[in-house]
């Protein structure tokens, strides 16, 4: 059982009474599938054992994508899917940062806020590189919304490949490795964009005090892969693994994190109910792809995927080698004879 989820079955009630006016009610469906995951509400699976004929009946997990007992093998698969895509180039990674003024926003108005946030920081990476009039880019964009402490800190990590295909030509224009776009022109068109697609918005509202200067960050990370493992780390396995909980007491809990700065551990004590909450807060919109691909990455085109990389085959030696495939297929070993159960149906609740 998650830890996480055993505090969870422990003050959910306590929860809901003390914080029901901030509770959303993508935090309720959260609470209830992470409530239900792996028990006699959820269902079970049956499972075969051909060899010794031993049979089992497991609880069904809840499938949601914020919990931490589940979606290990979406991460994997995801992964994989990006490894299969990647291309002998180098890679950079763009942050696209909403100031603190702006979280308000993501409180009450999080589908419409951040469907803004994919839609103008896309269209401002591909507006850069169409002045270059070199091509098509491709890049994936990622949404976290917490900091390193798991507050709210709504933000865009783009992965984008170094170079431009052009299709007119069918040729592909090799990119500078050390510089993708200006940071701070970047930044510039960001704050601009955003504060405008909010005042069309009819459900969101621009809060006083918005700074003028805007954060983008924008850095070369080799070939990519550190950059992919790092944002599968977050992507569907909930806001904090079980293992940076540290300790817990009768109204208390204690997590660590790294400090971005100096990368060094550091502690954070909260009552129970409000390190609930602080989780919980995260729990994303029904509906919102929280990962989306842009140009030659996107999922339809994987013939234009394949033509690139055959020009970029006298790249492939560069690239450092991929590791071993990872199965996907749910299994089960047998615990009497150790040999591969197959499932054999599932049954649900009346």
């Amino acid at each position: 059982m998650s830890t996480f989820i055993e505090l969870l079955r422990q003050h959910h009630r306590a929860l809901k009474h003390h914080y029901h006016a901030q509770i959303n009610g993508d935090m309720h469906r959260a609470i209830g599938a992470m409530l239900r995951c792996k028990t006699e509400q959820q269902g079970r699976s049956q499972w075969f054992c051909s060899h010794c004929h031993h049979d089992d009946r497991l609880p069904l997990s809840c499938g949601h994508r914020h919990c931490p007992q589940c979606q290990q093998r979406t991460t994997s698969d995801w992964l994989q899917r990006q490894q299969q895509k990647r291309l002998p180039v180098h890679y950079f990674m763009v942050t696209f940062t909403l100031p603190y003024q702006l979280r308000v926003l993501a409180r009450h108005q999080p589908k419409a806020l951040y469907s803004d946030m994919f839609k103008v920081a896309s269209g401002i990476l591909k507006d850069f590189a169409n002045r270059q009039q070199q091509g098509e880019m491709g890049f994936t964009a990622v949404l976290h919304t917490h900091s390193r402490q798991r507050n709210l800190h709504p933000h865009l990590h783009i992965i984008v490949a170094s170079g431009r295909y052009d299709a007119s030509r069918q040729t592909w224009h090799k990119g500078n490795k050390h510089y993708l776009f200006n940071a701070f022109a970047l930044a510039k068109v960001w704050r601009a964009r955003m504060l405008e697609a909010i005042n069309q918005h009819p459900t969101l509202w621009v809060p006083n005090d918005i700074p003028k200067q805007w954060v983008v960050d924008c850095r070369q990370v080799g070939y990519g892969q550190a950059a992919l493992n790092y944002l599968a780390r977050y992507l569907y396995r909930g806001v904090l693994p079980d293992e940076d909980i540290i300790s817990i007491t009768d109204d208390t809990v204690t997590f660590r994190y790294k400090e971005s700065q100096t990368n060094a551990w550091r502690k954070r004590t909260l009552p129970t109910l409000k390190f609930l909450l602080l989780i919980l807060q995260h729990a994303l919109p029904k509906g919102l792809q929280r990962v989306r691909d842009y140009g030659f990455l996107r999922g339809q085109a994987h013939a234009l995927r394949a033509r690139i990389q055959l020009l970029l085959l006298n790249l492939l030696y560069m690239m450092p080698p991929l590791t071993a495939p990872i199965r996907t297929k749910a299994i089960r070993v047998c615990p009497c004879c150790q040999h591969e159960m197959a499932c054999v149906g599932v049954s649900r609740p009346t």
